[in-house]
């Protein structure tokens, strides 16, 4: 039924949780796993939550993303290696994930999208926005939700 699972992550444990099953779903139907990591386009301003706390030289910044990405898309890899599932890492760069997640989903051709749904609620999802819910609504394939 699917041959190409794509899992989006943001190295949160519910992402974690999400690949898992997104890999488990893959064993099961003999189908491969591109993982993908959208990392924050460069901005000299650093923020924690919404408070500017420092500054970042361009460099600086790609290697913060280069060793987010290698972290969070490393335990994609390990849950496949273990599955004996192909995998593939990709990360991109961008200021919107949901329009990466869904272009990488066309690109690659893949047939179904597992990611996590972290439940935001009120203020905190008012501000952050729910990128699942943007692929959700937005989406030309399935896409398993797992919280």
């Amino acid at each position: 039924m699917y041959r190409h699972v794509l899992i989006p992550t943001d190295g949160s444990a519910a992402s974690a949780h999400a690949a898992r099953q997104g890999v488990a779903v893959a064993k099961a139907m003999g189908a491969r796993v591109t993982g993908l990591f959208v990392a924050p386009a460069p901005t000299p301003i650093v923020f924690e939550g919404l408070l500017p706390v420092g500054y970042v030289q361009p460099e600086e910044h790609a290697n913060l993303s280069a060793a987010a990405a290698a972290r969070f898309l490393g335990v994609i890899d390990k849950a496949a290696a273990e599955a004996g599932v192909p995998f593939e890492g990709v990360t991109l760069t961008g200021e919107y994930p949901a329009d990466a997640i869904l272009a990488e989903a066309a690109a690659r051709k893949c047939d179904l999208i597992v990611m996590a749904s972290h439940g935001r609620r009120g203020l905190a999802h008012a501000l952050l926005g729910s990128e699942t819910q943007k692929v959700l609504a937005r989406a030309k394939i399935p896409v398993l939700v797992c919280r």
